[in-house]
């Protein structure tokens, strides 16, 4: 019964397999999301708009030591899912063992970096001003919790990997619908504040874990590990380090932009433009679920069908993913242009943001309906084990077209250059990947089934 699990993503028709897979995965993104939306309207309503900005502020540290575990999950994943395609299920474990080390052993040291630099790195991503103590309070707190987000990252990609995107659904749920009750406990029966917004953020994380946990020891798993899988093999880890890798830097970028637009946005408009970022960075969270849905469930259709050659499969996933996720985008970006008002008062009262965020939020959501290409022509080549193609591919959006024109853009525009930046970067990188994923078809893909 275990086995059939996995099979089932060489044998089920595609359509049919997608919408199995992606369902699941874009519910657990939803829930997710809502999560983070819920969070800054409680946040925002309850404590002010000032603590939606040093939330924001906190984000990029506490993202990138997350990514840490979801790099080495989605690297280590893409192993699996091709092991198991190929009927190689020693390795599939050893890589499993591998994974649960490497998160342990890094996630734990930067968060005590993170914890022992405190007072340096907040400043240093926006944090100043009238922001700095409450984004203090929640750093500090959320920073004990972020290790075990990382194995909860890394798990959730690994029972995705084995097949069963409902278990990885549970696994995003828990921690969503429990960082709600926690926050409707300790902000608004108890009055804590930032304290305790950040505490049932960490305690919402330690429920995935528990349930990540029981999963693996359960029946439910087909990956039984034993203490000989944690020791390091150094192939599997330079695997495992080349295509996590390509997860990591994105996250890392992610990072780096929030530091980057947090500072250029305080210099022109204050804390009023950071809080507007801070809804817009929200927004883009939870409208492109359902594209990221589909990306997460193609990633293992992808990596299993290319691990047993059945390369047609392949070029079928493609193009079923490409053609489902940008229907949705285009949904997606209707509602945002129609709405962004209503949107923005969700989150707070304050008339000032009101005020500036529905058209920054029309411009940052400009050219989504397109996004699809570059999400799932990344994707691909991740899955199938190509680290520096897909490396490239995943920087073309943020490091290589948008911040550099985050830095020339404002000059001559002002802050609006800020939010011009997004659509031409999304625009750029979208053509970008775009000719390569037809390079690949044409010239892996199709050679390959030219010669079977």
């Amino acid at each position: 019964m275990q086995k059939s699990a996995s099979s089932d993503l060489g044998s089920q028709p595609i359509s049919k397999l997608l919408i199995k897979q992606a369902v699941p995965a874009s519910i657990g993104i939803l829930v997710m999301s809502l999560n983070i939306l819920v969070d800054t309207i409680f946040v925002g309503q309850w404590i002010g708009s000032t603590a939606i900005a040093a939330i924001n502020v906190v984000l990029p540290v506490s993202f990138f030591i997350a990514a840490l575990g979801m790099s080495i999950g989605v690297g280590g994943s893409s192993i699996i899912s091709r092991a198991l395609g190929a009927d190689n299920k020693p390795k599939a474990l050893k890589t499993f063992g591998n994974q649960v080390a490497l998160t342990l052993m890094f996630t734990v040291t930067f968060a005590a970096f993170g914890l022992f630099f405190v007072d340096q790195l907040i400043p240093a991503f926006g944090g100043k001003g009238v922001i700095f103590d409450p984004a203090k309070i929640y750093y500090e707190i959320i920073l004990y919790g972020v290790p075990i987000l990382g194995f909860v990252m890394m798990g959730n990609n690994v029972i995705r990997a084995e097949g069963k995107p409902k278990f990885a659904m549970y696994a995003m749920l828990i921690p969503s619908i429990g960082n709600l009750l926690l926050d409707y406990i300790f902000i608004g029966v108890m009055d804590l504040g930032m304290a305790g917004a950040a505490w049932a953020t960490t305690g919402s994380y330690i429920a995935a874990f528990l349930f990540i946990l029981w999963y693996f020891l359960s029946k439910h798993s087909e990956l039984k590990i034993n203490v000989s899988h944690f020791k390091l093999q150094s192939n599997i880890v330079a695997e495992i380090g080349s295509l996590g890798f390509v997860t990591l830097a994105r996250q890392a970028v992610v990072s780096v932009t929030f530091l980057l637009v947090n500072n250029v946005l305080f210099d022109f408009g204050g804390e009023t433009s950071v809080t507007a970022y801070a809804i817009v960075g929200r927004m883009s969270m939870f409208a492109l679920f359902p594209v990221f849905g589909i990306t997460q469930g193609f990633i293992p259709i992808a990596g299993y069908n290319y691990g047993s050659k059945q390369y047609n499969r392949v070029k079928e996933v493609i193009y079923t993913a490409i053609k489902y996720a940008t229907v949705l985008a285009i949904l997606v970006f209707v509602s945002l242009m129609i709405f962004p008002e209503v949107i923005t008062r969700l989150f707070t009262t304050d008339l000032e943001v009101i005020n500036v965020t529905p058209n920054n939020m029309r411009w940052a959501f400009a050219a989504i309906p397109i996004l699809a290409i570059q999400l799932i022509g990344a994707a691909y080549f991740q899955a199938v084990g190509k680290a520096l193609p897909a490396l490239l591919l995943t920087l073309t959006r943020q490091a290589i077209f948008f911040i550099p024109l985050l830095f020339i853009l404002p000059i001559y525009f002002g802050e609006f250059g800020v939010w011009m930046s997004f659509p031409i970067s999304d625009v750029l990188s979208t053509i970008i990947t775009a000719y390569f994923l037809r390079r690949e078809v044409k010239l892996n893909l199709n050679k390959r089934l030219e010669d079977a």
